[in-house]
């Protein structure tokens, strides 16, 4: 018998003061009881109990020890409820790291809607751009829209693709442009977590174009940038749903309609799990229903 059990077993016994009685609420027989509670005094090498033919009572000895016992087994009985809720599909925490601006407008009715069903999940999200350290940051999951994944020592789940697109302010000079290569790099305003330049990539179907992106502005923040292009400083290479309502009400316009970007991936990453633990899984799950319907909205 392990040192738990052998230490449930004395606690039990010193509350109910019955060896059958313990021995029924445990699952087991009268003579396990017995030999757990004789073993535990061999170990302590003190008398725990007192038998006669109609009743057990503690010792002295047998009394202090239950005291000093009884805040430590609470302690280890709570970790050990705390553990297996982690387990299950419907009990726990999450935390969760997204983009700032999905975080923001996409996030908060996937999680009310998923807290509608288990309530008994509770979250904590935080909002960054670019890539984190999901085991060093202690997340569960994290919420990214990049390229295809490359990283080998986290597991990636690929759950919508993401189209960009290029937006300028409606009536500056970039609105009726035909070609990439009337924009030059000081026009092109560039998304990058450590505020660098970057290359966009565009293909017509026929032919394509590489232009240098942010030699004159880069920022970690598409809202930004589309603040930026709304007041015609340049062009920008956004996600479509994150221009979305920029575009309906006219403050930015697609250009370059024929000249496309490679598209991105909204992906979920987890820590190295051998098996994914069910309350990630169940979000994870849910996650996915949920997407395809904001997307269909806005294309």
């Amino acid at each position: 018998m392990n040192d738990y059990k052998a230490l449930r077993t004395f606690l039990l016994a010193a509350e109910k003061r019955n060896f059958a009685q313990v021995a029924r609420e445990l699952d087991m027989t009268p003579a396990a009881v017995t030999r757990a509670i004789a073993a535990l005094e061999e170990d302590l090498g003190v008398q725990l109990f007192v038998r006669t033919t109609r009743q057990v009572s503690l010792t002295t000895d047998g009394a202090i020890y239950a005291a000093q016992v009884q805040p430590a087994m609470d302690v280890l009985e709570n970790a050990r409820k705390e553990v297996m809720n982690t387990h299950k599909a419907d009990h726990g925490r999450l935390r969760i790291s997204a983009p700032t601006w999905f975080g923001q407008q996409v996030l908060p009715p996937i999680l009310s809607g998923f807290r509608e069903r288990f309530p008994k999940i509770s979250f904590e999200i935080s909002l960054a751009d670019g890539l984190v350290n999901i085991v060093d940051g202690d997340y569960d999951l994290a919420i990214r829209i990049s390229a295809a994944p490359s990283d080998k020592f986290t597991i990636w789940r690929k759950i919508s693709v993401v189209h960009r697109i290029l937006v300028a302010a409606p009536g500056s000079r970039f609105a009726e442009m035909r070609h990439p290569n009337e924009l030059s790099p000081d026009d092109c305003l560039a998304y990058s977590g450590e505020s660098k330049r970057e290359a966009w990539s565009l293909s017509d179907g026929n032919g394509s174009a590489t232009i240098s992106a942010g030699r004159a502005f880069s920022a970690n923040s598409g809202e930004v940038l589309a603040s930026m292009a709304a007041d015609g400083t340049g062009v920008a290479m956004l996600p479509k749903f994150h221009v979305a309502e920029h575009l309906r009400t006219g403050r930015l316009v697609h250009v370059l309609r024929e000249w496309s970007p490679p598209d991105l991936w909204l992906t979920l990453y987890y820590p190295p799990y051998q098996t994914l633990p069910p309350r990630i899984g169940s979000f994870s799950k849910f996650f996915e229903q949920q997407i395809p319907a904001y997307f269909s909205a806005i294309e």
